[in-house]
């Protein structure tokens, strides 16, 4: 092949006109000491805490200690193949994960990584793991409601959105069930939600999955699963990743909802790395800075200022205690951070009183601010006559006789517990638990035998959407109710008492 001088110069010209010089800075670090899910690096004199670091076979890892000649780093994968005098590389980025509505209808990792078998995440924004809280300027008062559908927390103990509403209890009675009926109910109501579940096993992820699925409720939910197989660094970041999905919701003026189960595990999951790390022990071995591991995370979950686009992030947390060991340095943190907690009791479950919350230890500490109207209108003492209730039930046991008043209020009492029963996976609609609350506490269920009362109380719903349905629909489209509208419920109600009884 005959190739002249000229062409090949000019083939040379082309190349070179086209030729930029980069250089590439890359911090290289040397592995000191690895395993137990932790690894010290000597070297990285320019990382940043909470940046993303490249091991070897693609293990990432997390700077968690920047000390005076080395850097201690959390292992977000395995550490089998890492070994002493091993490379470290920089990243530049801080921990971040996949956000965006793509993210909603999977099951993923904390670091966007796929669980569900569905393929890649397709999300191409990002946003880091830990921002600041936003400011006192920049919220405003939480008093739009976020129905739970479950009569016994909407009536007595509402949440409203950009709360922090805490649900408590011992194991295996019911809090992920509150969780996963609030998810539900969002359905037509705008509301993206996010379950973030924290050393859990995976079968019990796949669980929770597949029911949302089977209630239509997870193409508008992202379930962050950091399983309890996984090293305790990704249970450790699995909160802030599930919070940074609802903040990039809440930010573009939408509303989210996110549960934390459970925050006992990643209270655990962060002493472990902690004291890993040498970082000194405290009360119950935590390190000092616990309750801001809590507070940071907590306090993101807000109703924004109108000016901000007006959205919101309310935060249901989980925390399991031991022997119903309320005042536990855990569970009291927590409380102190929160709104208000929902307490779920053994003994009430165990009776067969399903949701099991104790209504004299739960609060609301936003209240009803943010109720609607009508369910203040028949509610408004059902709290206050549940907890003498049990004070009653607990006199009457030791008393041989009692008064006619007493023994009302007991009866009244009975009926009103068995009308908060409610099955799993049944949210009610709102103004359905203003009827039943109102047949309740106006007393047109006093002459119903205790073991009737659901499936009277049922009938009646339906006895009023079927025959005053104007009725109906203005307590849907006002969300209250006039002098006229209670008139008029009470009346309807006697006509189906009256049709029962005939």
């Amino acid at each position: 092949m005959d190739v002249r001088a000229e062409e090949v110069t000019a083939i040379l010209k082309n190349e070179l006109a086209g030729f930029q010089a980069q250089m590439e800075m890359v911090n290289v670090g040397t592995v000191l000491q690895v395993g137990d899910g932790i690894a010290r690096v000597y070297g990285l004199s320019g990382a940043m805490a909470g940046e993303l670091l490249e091991f070897p076979g693609g293990v990432m890892g997390m700077v968690f200690n920047l000390e005076e000649d080395s850097v201690g780093v959390i292992l977000l994968g395995p550490d089998e193949q890492i070994e002493e005098g091993a490379q470290v590389r920089t990243t530049g980025r801080i921990a971040e994960t996949k956000v965006g509505p793509e993210v909603f209808g999977r099951v993923m990792t904390p670091l966007g990584e796929p669980l569900d078998g569905k393929g890649p995440i397709a999300a191409t924004k990002t946003r880091n793991l830990e921002i600041k809280a936003p400011g006192v300027m920049a919220r405003q008062p939480v008093r739009q409601p976020l129905a739970t559908g479950l009569k016994v927390i909407d009536s007595m103990f509402p949440i409203g959105r950009g709360q922090r509403e805490l649900i408590i209890g011992d194991r295996q009675i019911g809090k992920t069930a509150l969780a996963i009926d609030t998810i539900i109910n969002q359905k037509n109501e705008g509301v993206k939600c996010i379950y973030v579940a924290i050393g859990q096993k995976l079968s019990t992820v796949r669980r929770i999955a597949a029911t949302l699925e089977e209630f239509g409720a997870l193409e508008y939910t992202c379930i962050v699963a950091a399983s309890a197989s996984d090293p305790a660094a990704v249970q450790y970041i699995a909160p802030y990743a599930g919070c940074t999905i609802g903040e990039d919701v809440r930010d573009d003026g939408g509303h989210a909802l996110i549960v934390y189960d459970d925050l006992s595990k990643h209270a655990v999951a962060y002493r472990e790395v902690s004291l890993l790390l040498r970082r000194p022990p405290g009360r119950e071995a935590f390190p000092g800075d616990i309750f801001n591991l809590h507070s940071r995370l907590l306090e993101r979950a807000a109703r924004m200022s109108a000016e901000l686009g007006g959205g919101s992030l309310t935060a249901l947390p989980v925390i399991e205690t031991q022997e119903g060991d309320f005042s536990a340095y855990i569970p009291t943190n927590i409380i102190s951070i929160t709104d208000g907690q929902i307490y779920v009791e053994p003994d009430l479950f165990y009776s067969g009183i399903r949701p099991a919350v104790n209504v004299g230890l739960s609060v609301s500490r936003v209240g009803s601010a943010a109720q609607t109207k009508m369910m203040k209108k028949v509610a408004g003492r059902l709290k206050l006559d549940l907890a003498s209730y049990r004070d009653y039930a607990a006199f009457a046991q030791f008393a041989s006789d009692l008064d006619a008043q007493t023994k009302a209020i007991l009866a009244r009492g009975d009926r009103m517990m068995q009308l908060l029963i409610q099955d799993q996976y049944a949210p009610m609609h709102v103004v359905d638990i203003v009827i039943a609350i109102f047949a309740g506490t106006r007393g047109y269920l006093d002459d119903i035998a205790v073991d009737d009362i659901r499936k009277v109380a049922e009938e009646i719903v339906a006895y009023v959407h079927e025959n005053a349905k104007d009725l109906v629909a203005r307590m849907d489209q006002v969300r209250d109710l006039t002098d006229a509208d209670i008139d008029e419920l009470g009346k309807t109600i006697d006509a189906y008492k009256a049709g029962r009884q005939g």
